[in-house]
């Protein structure tokens, strides 16, 4: 029983990290969040975040 639960909850806590990834990432790229001082750097940080979010759940789906 608790190693079924122990993988719903890195489910859940994988699930939430992808969606906050996204939120972030998509924040940097509209220019909603910034790093001060770093410009374009934030765009480029931004779609870093989301194409890596992205791979992640393609590894995730082929993987099993």
């Amino acid at each position: 029983m608790a190693q079924n639960e122990t993988g719903i909850l890195s489910i859940i806590t994988w699930i939430v990290g992808i969606i906050v990834s996204l939120a972030v990432g998509f924040a940097l790229i509209d220019g909603v969040i910034a790093v001060p001082m770093l410009g374009i750097v934030n765009v480029i940080a931004g779609w870093v975040v989301v194409v890596g979010a992205i791979i992640s759940v393609i590894m995730a789906i082929f993987s099993k």
